[in-house]
């Protein structure tokens, strides 16, 4: 059996590489991988195109990737919370690139991915900027608009616990965008909080097959107030 499990945060990451496109997860603060973010940071890499929900919270997480200029484009939906000071400060003064994707788009589009399909058709952003210079069909008389497949070099997984295959279980809402994500890079990288004995998890209850799962770094369980479980 493949050892998947990384004894150092260094070797969980080793790797991510400059220019690589990479799938964050988490919804808000729910699921973010932060651990590995650290990681990402600490190796110093350049010139990433980042896919996650938001352009991050405060200065930790996905905010350290963007102030630290780790990022060169992010790929979101909500880029312009509150808390996302840092990316405002960038995308003002014109030292990151911007690509707005509907939320269920954003999903789709890396699910089809993960499934290995060539892309899908939806209304959503028909007749809008979003659209411009896409496919769009009409079936039925309704038109829709071509969307492709996202698939990245790397995904940023947290996961609640992990089995030596590397299957996944996830904590709750922090299961948000970390299972579609995990099917959609070529290699994925687990933080896990704790690690369980082969066999201890209920197939019936694995979210994501360890298939899908490169590498994994156990971190312990983050404080349960901040949802970091």
């Amino acid at each position: 059996m493949k050892n998947k499990r990384a004894d150092t945060l260094e070797d969980a990451v080793d790797q991510v590489q400059d220019g690589a496109t990479v799938l964050v997860a988490g919804f808000g603060e729910p699921g973010v991988p932060e651990f590995l973010i650290d990681g990402v940071c600490d190796r110093g890499v350049r010139g990433l195109t980042v896919v996650s929900n938001n352009a991050g919270t405060g200065r930790s997480g996905l905010a350290r990737l963007l102030g630290e200029g780790c990022i060169s484009k992010l790929i979101c939906t909500f880029p312009w919370a509150k808390e996302s000071f840092v990316f405002k400060e960038l995308y003002d003064a014109g030292k990151i690139e911007l690509e707005i994707v509907p939320q269920g788009t954003l999903a789709e589009r890396m699910r089809t991915a993960g499934a290995g399909l060539g892309g899908f058709l939806t209304p959503t952003a028909v007749g809008t900027d979003l659209a411009e210079g896409k496919p769009v069909h009409n079936i039925d008389g309704r038109d829709y608009v071509l969307e492709l497949p996202l698939r990245a070099d790397i995904a940023l997984v947290k996961a609640y616990k992990v089995d030596p295959r590397g299957n996944l279980i996830f904590h709750k809402a922090a299961r948000n965008f970390n299972p579609i994500m995990a099917m959609a890079a070529d290699y994925t990288i687990v933080e896990a909080a704790e690690e369980v004995a082969l066999g201890a998890l209920d197939p019936e209850v694995i979210v994501t097959a360890g298939v899908f799962v490169d590498r994994y770094y156990i971190t312990g369980p983050y404080a349960i107030g901040k949802e970091k479980q």
